[in-house]
Order: C-alpha cells, then sequence, then structure tokens
C-alpha cells in the first residue's frame, strides 16, 4: 500500500501532460501510486498516459470508453486508489519540487489528518508565477490539526480539489465522489472540509496551477457554465442529509451567493442568450436555500445588497446598481488620482528645477535595506566618512519609524518629501545597499556606490531568469538600467565579484576591498562584547547561539523553524538561544512561545552586534555565515530543506559540500552537534578555516576606510594593506581565553580603578 495515489485525469492537454506526471515521478518522495486517467481523450493523451506506465511501474493507465468530464474522471481514479492518502493533479498542472516530501512530513507532524490544505501558485503562460493572494490563510501556528469550525476562514479560500490531500479511509467513509458538469470541486470540497474530523494545513506551495491563455474552462463562453447551479443544488442536499451540519448553512449560502455574483460579473463565461436563465435559476437557490433567522453575516454594504437583488429576482435593477457602483468607482479613483496626482507632478517638477543647481560636492546620502534604519554596510562607510572627512554632511534616507536608529550628526530624510528629492537632485555622493529609488535621475558628477548586503549564496540578478517564483522582479531590463547607474560596487570577496559582474552586468567598477560591516569584528575588545550580551540580556557563564535562518522563496509566510523549547530542553541550562527571525517576513517574534532561555532579538537593529555577542552561529543559508567567518567562531548549518531550497531559488555552490562548519540535516542532528561538542571541534575548525581563506581574505577591519580614501578622498593608491589571515585578532567570544583574559590584564595595567 503506497503512502500516496496522485490521480491526474488527461483531456486535450497532451502539451502539458508530459510536464505534469515527470512532475510528480521525479519527486523525492517515492512511496506512490500515479492514476492517469485517459478521459477519452481526442489528442495524444492517451498514448502518452501508456508510455509511462510502461517505463514505471508506479503508473496505472485508465482508458475511459467515452468522454465523461473531470469529476467522473477522476471518480475513474479513485476507484483504484490504494493509497494511504488520495491527491488529485490535473494533466496540465505540476507539483513543486519536493512537494510529496513536505506534504508526508506535514502529515506525520500533525497526527494524519483526514484533510491537509497546502498551497499553491498561479503559473502564467507568460511564465510570470504569482502566489495564492490568501496563503496567510495557511500558517502554521496554532494547534497542530483543528476541525473546521476552529478555523471557517479556510472556506473563504478558492474551493479546488487540488491543494489538499485526503485519507482515502475518510473518503471511503463519507461517501465522498465527483458530480458530473462544471464546477465538480464544489459538491465535493465543501462537504470534506465540513465532515473532516480533523484538518491540518501546510504553509508551502506544493502545486503550479496553470494559467492557460487559451483553452482553461473559465475562460470559454459556454452554456455549461450553468452547472454551477447543479453543484450546489447537490452541496445543500448533502447539507439536507446532515443535521450536525446544519449550522454551516449561512456560511454555504453566503458562499454560493458570492460564486453567482462573480460568475455573472464575468463577461468571459455566460453566453448573452442564457444571462438571463442563470440570474433567474440563481435567484430561485437563494430563495430556497436561505437559512431563516441566521446570525447576520459580515458583509459589506455593496455585497449585502447586490445578493438581495440577486436573491429577489431583480436583474435590472442589479445590472443598474452595477454600471453605477463601475462609474462611482471610475470617479473617486480619479479624484482621488487627481489629487495625489498634483502633488506627484509638483514633487516632480520640483526636483527637476533642483536638479538645473549645482551639486554640492560636500553632501553624501545614504540608505539601506528599502528606507530601513542605519544598518549595513553604508552605515559603516558613513560613519567612517565622517571620522576621516568631518567637512562632509551626511544624510540618511529612512521611514520615520526607525528615524531613532541615526547618529546624531546624521540629517534623516523622509521617502517621498520635497527634502529628499533635494537631496537626491543635489548631492554628489549616493550610497546604498539597494536598488535606488526608480525616480533618480542621475546627474553627471555624482557618485552612486553600490555596496550589496551580503555575499551570494543563492542566485542573484540575471541568474533568476529562469527561477520567476523566486525572483524579486520580473524587469530584467529594469534591474540592468538601476545597475547602469553604479559607479562603484562594494565587493567583500572574489567569489561576490564574479557572481556579481556575470549576474548584474553593467560598467561600475568593483571595489573588492571587504564588507565594510564586518570592521567593528576587528575593532570591538571583550569588554564590547561584555556590554552587549549584558544589553540583550545573556546571563553570564553560558553559551550564546544566534539562530538567524534566512526566508524561504517558496512560501509566504513565517516558517516553524525549530522547536525551540525541546531544543534548550535538550541543550540543557549552559545554553541561550538568540532567535532572529529573516526581515522579509515584516514584524513579529520568530519564536512565539517564550522560554527563559530564548531571548527573540528580530527587532535588534544591529545584526553585527548580535555576532559579536554569540559563541555560535546556526543558520540554514543565510549570507550572514559568511559575515560571522571573519570572526572564526564556530558555525553549524542547519539544512533540512537543502533541496528545496536549491529548488526554489538556486544556490552558486552546494554548501554541504563545502560548509562553514558541521552541517545538521534535522533538529536531532543541530541538537547532537552541542551536546557532543562537534560544534567546536578540530573538524569544524578545519571546515571553517577553508571557508574563511575563500570567503574572509579581504575582512580585516579596514574595508570602510578603504571605501572612503578611494570614492570620497579620490586616493587609489596607498589604501590600507590587507591583514594576513593569520596575523589578526577579531574581537573574542565570551567564553574564550582571550575574552577572560583580557579584562585581568587591563586591570593590572592599572587601565580600570
Amino acid at each position: 500500500m503506497p503512502r500516496f495515489s496522485v490521480i491526474v485525469p488527461a483531456y486535450k492537454v497532451q502539451a502539458y501532460l508530459q510536464e505534469s506526471l515527470d512532475s510528480v515521478l521525479s519527486q523525492s518522495f517515492t512511496d506512490l501510486e500515479v492514476i492517469a486517467v485517459d478521459d477519452a481523450s481526442a489528442d495524444g493523451c492517451g498514448a502518452i498516459v501508456d508510455a509511462y506506465a510502461a517505463k514505471d511501474p508506479r503508473v496505472t493507465a485508465v482508458h475511459l470508453p467515452h468522454n465523461v468530464g473531470l469529476g467522473p474522471a477522476r471518480n475513474a481514479g479513485l476507484d483504484r486508489a490504494v493509497g494511504d492518502y488520495v491527491l488529485f493533479l490535473d494533466g496540465d498542472d505540476t507539483f513543486a519540487p519536493g512537494a510529496l516530501q513536505a506534504i508526508a512530513d506535514r502529515l506525520k507532524a500533525t497526527g494524519s489528518p483526514d484533510v491537509l490544505v497546502h498551497d499553491y501558485a498561479r503559473a502564467f503562460w507568460t511564465g510570470e508565477v504569482v502566489r495564492n493572494r490568501l496563503s496567510h490563510r495557511l500558517a502554521e501556528d496554532g494547534p497542530a490539526s483543528f476541525r473546521l469550525a476552529d478555523r471557517p476562514s479556510l472556506l473563504g479560500m478558492l474551493m479546488v480539489v487540488w491543494n489538499k490531500a485526503y485519507r482515502r479511509e475518510f473518503v471511503e467513509r463519507e461517501g465522498l465522489r465527483f458530480a458530473p458538469g462544471f464546477y465538480e470541486d464544489v459538491a465535493w470540497t465543501y462537504p470534506a472540509l465540513l465532515t473532516a474530523e480533523s484538518v491540518a494545513v501546510l504553509d508551502r506551495v506544493c502545486v503550479h496551477y496553470r494559467q492557460r491563455r487559451t483553452g482553461s474552462i473559465l475562460t470559454t463562453t459556454t452554456r455549461r457554465h450553468l452547472d454551477v447551479l447543479d453543484q450546489y443544488e447537490r452541496l445543500f442536499g448533502f447539507l439536507a442529509e446532515r443535521p450536525e451540519l446544519q449550522r454551516w448553512r449561512p456560511t454555504m449560502h453566503r458562499r454560493m451567493a458570492e460564486h453567482f455574483c462573480a460568475l455573472y460579473a464575468d463577461r468571459r463565461r455566460l453566453p448573452r442568450s442564457c444571462r438571463a436563465e442563470f440570474f433567474r435559476r440563481a435567484a430561485a437557490l437563494l430563495r430556497t436555500h436561505r437559512a431563516k433567522g441566521s446570525v447576520p453575516l459580515s458583509l459589506s454594504r455593496t455585497a449585502r445588497l447586490r445578493h438581495a437583488l440577486m436573491r429577489l429576482g431583480l436583474r435590472r435593477t442589479y445590472r443598474t446598481l452595477s454600471v453605477l457602483r463601475a462609474a462611482g468607482l471610475a470617479a473617486g479613483r480619479a479624484g482621488a488620482g487627481l489629487g495625489h496626482g498634483l502633488r506627484e507632478a509638483a514633487l516632480r517638477l520640483y526636483y527637476r528645477l533642483q536638479r538645473m543647481l549645482p551639486l554640492r560636492p560636500e553632501l553624501a546620502v545614504f540608505s539601506a535595506y528599502w528606507h530601513g534604519g542605519y544598518a549595513c554596510n553604508p552605515a559603516a562607510i558613513e560613519a567612517k566618512l565622517r571620522e576621516l572627512a568631518p567637512r562632509m554632511r551626511t544624510a540618511w534616507i529612512c521611514d520615520p519609524a526607525h528615524r531613532a536608529t541615526l547618529p546624531p550628526a546624521t540629517t534623516p530624510l523622509r521617502p517621498g518629501s520635497a527634502a529628499y528629492y533635494r537631496a537626491l537632485a543635489r548631492a554628489t555622493y549616493l550610497v546604498t545597499n539597494v536598488n535606488v529609488d526608480r525616480a533618480l535621475v542621475k546627474r553627471p558628477g555624482q557618485v552612486l556606490v553600490q555596496t550589496q548586503h551580503g555575499t551570494p549564496l543563492k542566485r542573484v540578478g540575471l541568474d533568476l531568469q529562469d527561477r520567476p517564483a523566486a525572483s524579486p522582479t520580473a524587469d530584467f531590463a529594469g534591474l540592468l538600467r538601476g545597475a547602469d547607474q553604479w559607479d562603484y560596487l562594494v565587493s567583500a570577496n572574489r567569489h561576490s565579484t564574479l557572481v556579481w559582474e556575470k549576474a548584474v552586468p553593467a560598467s561600475y567598477t568593483t571595489l573588492e576591498y571587504g564588507y565594510p560591516r564586518n570592521d567593528v569584528f576587528h575593532h570591538a575588545d571583550a569588554e564590547r562584547v561584555r556590554e552587549v550580551r549584558e544589553r540583550l540580556g545573556v546571563p553570564a557563564g553560558t553559551t550564546a547561539i544566534l539562530y538567524a535562518p534566512t526566508h524561504r522563496d517558496y512560501r509566504r509566510s513565517r516558517p516553524a523553524h525549530l522547536d525551540f523549547e525541546r531544543v534548550l530542553r535538550d541543550l540543557g541550562p549552559r545554553f541561550v538561544v538568540l532567535a532572529r527571525g529573516h526581515l522579509t517576513y515584516g514584524p513579529g517574534p520568530l519564536a512565539p512561545d517564550r522560554h527563559p532561555r530564548l531571548i527573540d532579538v528580530s527587532a535588534y537593529p544591529s545584526v553585527e552586534e548580535l555576532c559579536l555577542a554569540a559563541d555560535a552561529l546556526v543558520t540554514d543559508y543565510s549570507s550572514l555565515m559568511f559575515d560571522y567567518a571573519a570572526l572564526d567562531r564556530p558555525i553549524v548549518i542547519h539544512a533540512d530543506d537543502w533541496e528545496a531550497y536549491e529548488a526554489a531559488r538556486g544556490t552558486y555552490f552546494d554548501l554541504r559540500a563545502f560548509p562553514p562548519g558541521a552541517v545538521a540535516r534535522t533538529q536531532d542532528e543541530l541538537v547532537d552537534i552541542f551536546t557532543t561538542g562537534h560544534w567546536q571541534g578540530s573538524r569544524s575548525a578545519q571546515l571553517r578555516a577553508a571557508f574563511r581563506a575563500r570567503f574572509c581574505a579581504l575582512d580585516d577591519g579596514y574595508a570602510a576606510e578603504r571605501v572612503v580614501r578611494h570614492v570620497f578622498l579620490g586616493q587609489t593608491s596607498g589604501l590600507p594593506p590587507f591583514v594576513p589571515l593569520e596575523e589578526r585578532r577579531p574581537a573574542p567570544a565570551a567564553s574564550s581565553p582571550a575574552a577572560v583574559a583580557e579584562p585581568l590584564a587591563r586591570l593590572g595595567a592599572g587601565l580600570w580603578p
């Protein structure tokens, strides 16, 4: 008995069927059977199904004698399924890499629920991949499994069959079957969710839902769209047979009304000749199945009016309201747009006038992380600039929420303000670690320094052209136009230089000087390390582990990461975890459960100070590992989903083959690495030494000075020479012998009272 039975119906999808079947059979999880159902397709689907069945014993080919439609074709697959769980995949859709392993793991972690709901992304024919906008409803917080009543918001998601895994015994117990006709998912998916004794969610894209340019049912004008009326009639018939489900009637009535109104508004579906019939029959259904005396549902006033007019059969009034509402929305948008447009026009004019004035050679403008606070390479360069060239004036672009992070000598600039545009127009120097404002018109004489914000392990720039789901932008031409404005690119190492010059080719000059933000690692002493640890609340004598995972391109909400309660229990009382969530997930703690030895540092402004405070770093694929290696302290890699990460984003080298320290593939392995002392053993030290030699050869504490002298002071020779690795003395960890010896030496020398 396989774990999964994957049912793939096929009808006129010969151009996509091979890709669909390959996406199932190439999964890293192999305990499955595939039931491919040829719904008497007139194209080559039948031959494709037979070819796959001949070469892979996991594939069963089913040929129907005549075309029965998607629902009955799925039933034919169900009749042959023997797996623990049943999954459905349409013949033109695909599974994402690693999807079945993720589903299997989640089923195990949630106690084998009746239904598991996972996420999907729309894959458009243009190549664009867009994740489900309601994916936040799949957050994996709270109970591992639950009843639908505990999370009714799941009913507001797209009601399709292929974004769920169903326990086969549950399907057979409830007698779930697909009805013929269009919209067959309605009479299956709602009953499945309503009757399930346990439901779980998986916050991960597992299916790519193909959006075809032509041939899709949803973009086909046909009378068969009236089938939706029969499907809802079947649904309410099902509810009538289940007295325990009567409390769901108001919710189902609302969902039915929303569906009818949406379908009626889509001019591509219903032919003009049957729109009146659809409205009349929809009105009858809404009246028949309206739940009397039900609690009012949270609907907008417009939606309630629209539903009421359709229920009453007032088609002309409904149509008039729709026309008036569309006109009102257009007028409102025009009015709001006029005010916004006038302000924008005034600012553009102001910016243009400011560009006619001379540049200010003493003004340098900085920014980091999309209008974030004082941080990263730009902050290190700004501080060194004020030290070496006190005549210079500096300004920092940031949102008001981050203003408190700026040093007093730096002028804050609110994005979009007149002062902001004046600074963009008049500053001679612009420094950032992300893309600059597209409104920037770089003037002759202006110097733009791009520092980036990490050594690239994951793919960047043009190397993401074949990874549309992972790319932050599909506008690669705009990316290159922005890079054409760079005068300098600051590089941390030769690896970064080669990656950036290939992935973002432009005429900038690469400054291979090391990363300015890492200078502090070579200038801080044991006293500063102690001060930071005290500020963070790290108890004296404990070993502090900085846990800093990166974001996942294949999911939108914050991953569950580690079971901190169990990890800290197994590590014992001498360990403390500093947990830092990735900034792309927004504000909020990385770990919702509080533990006395878990310190959430997600909001702490300086990641460099966190590195100073930590005795070891645990990360997955974050570029922080390249920076932390400059401290020559232990690093442990937690690569529990490397295959999925590599498939989604792509990397420049296999981190498992060239790690900066020990590698754990599971949480248990991670705990074992620390409890056995392997994290600071000789093998880990050897791996770290090789990693440092490759990536940290330039990080010696003088990177910011080299940048300032070259860019701002025009000194291209006589820059600080690079200190050899063996001669460097980075800040000692709190538990190191050097950290203990330093205060004693200072005391003996009379430097402390």
